[in-house]
C-alpha cells in the first residue's frame, strides 16, 4: 500500500553529550513533525548529527514516534532514519521499526522517502499491514 502527503518539521538544537574534533562537529536535535494527506499524524524525536569540515558532507540518524491515523487506522509507530550526505548527492533511508506499531497499526510495516522541493516537504509511505 501506498500514503503520501506533506509535512512541516521542527527542529530545535539540543545539548549534546558528545564533542567533535578535527573538524568534526557532532550535534543533537529535537524533531517535530506535523503530517498531512494519507498520513495524518505527529511526531516527536531526536537526531544526532555529525557535520564534516567539507561543506557538503555530513550523516545524521533519528527516531521519531508517529502517532495519528494512517487511511483511516489509529494508532502509532516508530520510523528510524540514517541519512550521509557529499558531493555526489544524498541517500536517505527511513523504516518503520519492526513491531513498533500499536492500536489499528500494530503490524504496520515498510520504508518511508522524503522530498523537497522548493522549500515544501513531501513523503511517500510504502507499507504493509498484515
Amino acid at each position: 500500500m501506498k500514503a503520501t502527503g506533506t509535512f512541516e518539521v521542527k527542529l530545535l538544537p539540543l545539548d549534546s553529550y558528545a564533542t567533535g574534533s578535527e573538524g568534526i562537529s557532532l550535534g543533537r536535535m529535537s524533531i517535530d513533525k506535523t503530517f498531512y494527506g494519507d498520513l495524518a499524524a505527529s511526531s516527536e524525536g531526536q537526531m544526532l548529527t555529525a557535520m564534516t569540515a567539507v561543506d557538503s558532507s555530513a550523516g545524521y540518524v533519528a527516531i521519531e514516534q508517529v502517532s495519528g491515523s494512517l487511511h483511516g487506522k489509529k494508532g502509532t509507530f516508530v520510523l528510524q532514519h540514517y541519512g550521509i550526505m557529499d558531493a555526489d548527492g544524498q541517500r536517505l533511508i527511513l523504516e518503520v521499526v519492526p513491531d513498533s506499531g500499536t492500536g489499528q497499526l500494530s503490524r504496520l510495516s515498510g520504508q518511508m522517502f522524503i522530498y523537497i522541493e522548493n522549500g515544501e516537504h513531501s513523503y511517500e509511505l510504502d507499507y504493509d499491514l498484515w
